[in-house]
């Protein structure tokens, strides 16, 4: 999660469709457009080379690229998501990480719910996998058989009610890995087990406040170990991250949030490298 990002993929914002059944504050659609190219060129003038998939009709949250499918070492699993709104996103970025060179390694079926939010790599081989309203336990199962092929194993964090599951929570609401030893953290809502993890590796935390928690503050993407993107509008994440070494570059952000996703959101890692 913290290695050099080499290659990304990202979704092209739908400018077009039902934004309020999605849970989305309506977005002024000219500048959403604007603040995903730049957002784009942050990404390559930091070194990634960025796949753009073009903007799906009506997909409004399909822009948030991080849900749908999961890359492990072996390919994508492709998920199954559990909100309405989101049906069909998955085969779609499952074909254009195929046409960037990443294969299929496994799909979820039956009842199996998972969304890539509430999934992160705790080293190597170490998978923490929130279960909430988003990801059920059948959706961690067959995540788990998955990668048991690789030699992985999933670790089970449970993911509190909060407000409801008419309202998105991911693991990675509330947890973001900055380097190999740091990640910022909402302890209020971060399960137990996720805490243990990170006490247990050695990984300090950057505690972020309840104010610039609600602004996307907690989900920053990591370029390289130590060097990140967030969200403009978190003054005071911005200067913890600072004040213990970490390099931050921030994008506007103001219609991108608006579907309550931050950088690590719009972006589908497909290589990593030291």
């Amino acid at each position: 999660m913290t290695s050099t990002l080499r290659r990304v993929l990202v979704s092209a914002p739908a400018l077009e469709g039902d934004f309020a059944a999605a849970g989305w504050r309506q977005p002024d659609a000219a500048l959403l457009h604007r603040q995903h190219d730049a957002f784009c060129e942050l990404l390559d003038g930091l070194g990634c080379e960025v796949v753009v998939a073009s903007a799906p009709d009506g997909l409004v949250d399909a822009v948030f690229a991080y849900d749908p499918v999961f890359v492990t070492g072996s390919g994508s699993i492709v998920l199954q998501m559990a909100k309405p709104q989101r049906q069909g996103e998955a085969e779609r970025l499952a074909a254009a990480c195929r046409t960037a060179g990443v294969p299929i390694a496994g799909r979820l079926s039956g009842s199996a719910r998972a969304d890539g939010g509430d999934l992160f790599w705790i080293d190597d081989h170490t998978l923490a996998a929130g279960r909430g309203y988003r990801t059920n336990a059948e959706g961690q199962r067959q995540i788990a058989d998955i990668l048991a092929r690789e030699g992985a194993t999933l670790e089970r964090c449970d993911l509190p009610h909060d407000r409801g599951a008419a309202h998105v929570l991911h693991l990675l609401s509330v947890v973001s890995p900055v380097a190999d030893n740091l990640a910022v953290v909402f302890e209020p809502l971060a399960p137990v087990p996720l805490l243990e993890l990170l006490d247990e590796r050695g990984i300090r935390r950057v505690p972020i406040d309840a104010d610039e928690y609600e602004t996307i503050g907690c989900n920053v993407l990591a370029i390289r170990p130590g060097v990140v993107v967030v969200a403009d509008g978190n003054p005071r994440t911005r200067r913890a991250l600072e004040a213990v070494g970490v390099e931050v570059h921030a994008y506007a952000a103001s219609e991108l949030s608006k579907g309550d996703g931050g950088p690590t959101c719009l972006t589908r890692p497909l290589l990593r490298r030291a």
